[in-house]
């Protein structure tokens, strides 16, 4: 008697999953309609046990991309059999996905680097505020604490957007990544700038700055409202990126700064670096690019920098409280 009771409910459970199915159409001649929902994101509606998981919907898994990912994954292995080398598809290599990340080396790197930059803008802070003695209206008397404190908020936001860029690559999540990181090489020159040539008045400051920012805003403007074209943003990025390290070289060179010997190592540094992100190869194994690398570089390269943030504080400290006196 339990066993047929058993069987009924089965049966009853089947014919209920069954008539859910033919109603979603993922099976039998209404098929076609069901791929045309899934490309519209329409998978989300229906019974709980037919969605997908929260995390999957969040990235954007859809049947669409699943279909492209497992594609390139089969089309890979038949190019790897036939001796044949990899091949960018939509304009990008192909990554294996692991634990739901699309590129989990390029996450993880991010998240170190943005630990990083973390750290060295509390030290930072800690430093300025804490460590070196304040003006009697209880302010630095480093000129350019503001400056610093503005590049490590940026550099976080930046190296956060890219770790979730990297999670999952979306048109937003791209926009969001490509703008942070335009944003963050953009203030970079300012900060250059005005280190570099002892801008301390702020109407100069002003119109120093006014340009850089015009133009980074008419940038990020285009990229979102207009087209997303890589090309062109790495060509701006590495144009920013060159203009400010040979500003920084330069000074470096010039002055008689105590720590000029870091910075020299950070610019250099900064300018190998930036060659990983001209030049570009297949991921070793699927998971590993020359992008990836370019995460794992500047790493030593950030803590280079605030260190050399840190003793330009307290030079410059020092140097005006001697003038006091």
């Amino acid at each position: 008697m339990g066993f047929t009771r058993v069987m009924v409910m089965l049966i009853r459970f089947t014919k209920l999953v069954w008539s859910s199915v033919r109603k979603l159409g993922v099976w039998g001649g209404n098929a076609p309609n069901t791929v045309n929902s899934h490309l519209m994101g329409s998978q989300r509606v229906g019974p709980w046990y037919l969605q997908e998981p929260l995390y999957l919907q969040w990235k954007q898994w859809d049947c669409r991309s699943d279909c492209r990912y497992h594609c390139m994954l089969a089309r890979e292995e038949e190019r790897e059999k036939l001796g044949g080398k990899p091949v960018k598809y939509h304009g990008k290599w192909l990554f294996h996905r692991a634990y739901g990340f699309q590129e989990p080396v390029s996450v993880a790197l991010s998240a170190l680097n943005l630990a990083f930059q973390f750290h060295g803008w509390v030290s930072f802070f800690i430093l300025i505020y804490y460590k070196l003695p304040l003006t009697p209206s209880k302010k630095t008397y480093y000129e350019y604490t503001g400056l610093w404190n503005i590049y490590g908020i940026l550099s976080m936001n930046s190296w956060f957007w890219s770790a979730v860029f990297h999670s999952r690559d979306v048109e937003l999540t791209e926009k969001l990544h490509c703008s942070s990181a335009v944003a963050l090489l953009g203030f970079s020159l300012i900060l250059a700038i005005q280190r570099a040539f002892s801008v301390r008045n702020e109407a100069s400051r002003v119109m120093v700055s006014t340009p850089v920012i015009a133009f980074v805003t008419t940038h990020i403007l285009y990229l979102n409202c207009y087209n997303l074209d890589y090309g062109l943003n790495i060509k701006v990025c590495v144009a920013m990126g060159v203009t400010q390290l040979l500003i920084w070289a330069v000074w470096a060179g010039v002055t008689h700064h105590p720590s000029w010997s870091k910075l020299w190592v950070a610019v250099v540094g900064d300018g190998l670096v930036m060659l990983l992100e001209i030049y570009d190869f297949p991921p070793y194994h699927g998971f590993v690019d020359s992008h990836a690398l370019w995460h794992a570089t500047t790493i030593p390269l950030t803590y280079l920098w605030w260190s050399f943030a840190k003793d330009d504080a307290e030079f410059r400290t020092s140097s005006l409280l001697k003038k006091a006196k």
